[in-house]
């Protein structure tokens, strides 16, 4: 197990792989069709994006979290 301060680096990791995984999935998949190399060129792409989606969620996430804040009610405190 890894210690609580890694979790936002952790979460950034899991998300943006998982997310630039779909992605460049879909989109390799509308470029090229169904056909022989769709799953070599979607791993191409997705090794190159994957490390430009971390970058991008690791130091988005506190912007997008102040963001949600502003834009959501807070509870009531009881």
């Amino acid at each position: 197990m890894l210690p609580a301060r890694f979790a936002p680096v952790l979460f950034s990791l899991i998300l943006s792989g998982l997310m630039s995984c779909i992605v460049t999935c879909v989109a390799t998949w509308k470029a090229l069709g169904f056909t022989t190399g769709l799953t070599a060129a979607w791993m191409q792409a997705w090794s190159l994006s994957w490390p430009v989606a971390f970058a991008v969620a690791f130091t988005a996430a506190p912007l997008v979290r102040r963001l949600v804040a502003k834009l959501v009610r807070q509870p009531l405190q009881g």
